[in-house]
């Protein structure tokens, strides 16, 4: 059997996993080991290592690097921590694979930790375009890694540019569609009832992070998006962003508005129940990769704010706009009540894939020969 590694940062990257975790761990050829980094153990962000656990899924290492300071160079620290913790459980586990995903600091340090061990990279979603440090930090995962499963065809096709050997490259789609179309979610009036909505009027689910190379602006970015949310009045679901450099400064500004009734916070939601509250939304607003990749899916209308999510292929659900209030406000109306941007919605195709994902990556590893071939990689240029 060979030992898959796969490291998980935040709730939104262990959701996308879940459904190749379950196939690792269903395949006769395959075992999971599975390793918690950051976010996971954070009260502040909601301690999600608890839903992991709640799953069945056996942790097999608990690494708490997450920076406490809401700065850049705090970021770089934990990336620090976090290449020394991965290192001593890649050491004691001896995995034959590691599974990394995207582009945030925890899988950087995986990246760098496996090359210098010699244990190949496997990269889900590589390819992708964003804006961002995301893009640059995820370009080079891709350079790292040995096996590459890109979400799109477009991807895969930048990969190859990168000078990566197209036998490596591999077109699965993306997991998180997996959960999105192939899992019974909770129904709306479960979900309604659990999070006090009507469903009988507009529900906004806001999901917006900091962006780090605009750090200095994230307090006054979101303070447009919830003036915006408090001129309209309608009831919303927000999500706090994640532990991104700004993001603290957001959460500070966020707990000004608990005040509202009609905006009810939380630090972390279970992926189905997200899932359930995309199904349910009147319109998605933030800049959350969610709206670009799962919400075409549900035919739900996204305003997309900001340059987080610049040059990402997407569906016709998307209304970008800038940070300003009046944009802001202007666009969800558009999502709402413009008709024919609404039937736009309602025909718009998903890009990212079939739901099957997860059964590919998991056939792929099985099937990998760990070979010199496979870990001295050549540039094709």
């Amino acid at each position: 059997m060979k030992r898959i590694a796969v490291i998980t940062g935040t709730r939104a990257d262990y959701g996308i996993l879940k459904s190749v975790l379950k196939e690792i761990e269903a395949s006769p050829k395959l075992e999971l080991s599975l390793v918690a980094v950051g976010m996971h153990l954070s009260t502040e962000f909601g301690y999600t290592i608890k839903e992991i656990e709640k799953d069945g899924f056996q942790i097999d290492a608990k690494i708490d690097a997450l920076h406490r300071e809401d700065t850049r160079a705090a970021m770089a620290r934990s990336i620090g921590r976090s290449v020394i913790g991965i290192t001593d459980s890649l050491e004691r586990k001896g995995p034959d694979v590691l599974l990394l995903l995207g582009d945030r600091s925890e899988m950087l340090a995986g990246a760098i930790a496996a090359t210098y061990m010699s244990i190949p990279i496997a990269h889900i979603h590589g390819g992708d375009i964003s804006g961002n440090v995301d893009e640059p930090v995820r370009h080079a995962i891709t350079k790292l890694a040995h096996i590459h499963f890109a979400a799109t065809k477009e991807s895969a096709e930048r990969i190859i540019k990168m000078g990566e050997e197209p036998w490596r490259v591999h077109v699965v789609g993306a997991p998180g569609l997996d959960l999105a179309l192939n899992t019974k979610l909770p129904e709306p009036r479960e979900i309604a009832k659990k999070y006090r909505l009507d469903l009988s009027k507009p529900i906004l689910l806001v999901v917006q992070h900091s962006v780090v190379t605009e750090m200095q602006n994230a307090a006054s970015q979101i303070r447009e998006t919830l003036e915006s949310i408090v001129e309209l009045g309608y009831q919303t679901v927000l999500i706090y962003p994640n532990a991104d450099a700004g993001g603290r400064r957001m959460i500070k500004v966020i707990k000004e508005y608990e005040k509202y009734p009609f905006i009810k916070t939380f630090k972390s939601i279970p992926h189905e129940e997200y899932l359930g509250l995309i199904r349910l939304a009147s319109v998605m607003v933030g800049n959350s990769s969610s709206g670009i990749i799962e919400a075409p899916s549900f035919k739900l209308p996204v305003v997309n704010i900001g340059t987080r999510q610049i040059g990402r292929q997407r569906a016709e659900n998307i209304v970008d706009v800038g940070y300003s209030k009046r944009d802001i406000k202007k666009a969800i109306q558009k999502a709402l009540f413009d008709e024919k941007f609404k039937g736009k919605v309602k025909n718009c195709k998903n890009l990212y894939g079939d739901g099957q994902a997860g059964i590919r990556i998991a056939t792929i590893l099985s099937e990998l020969r760990i070979s010199r071939r496979l870990l001295e990689k050549r540039m094709t240029y």
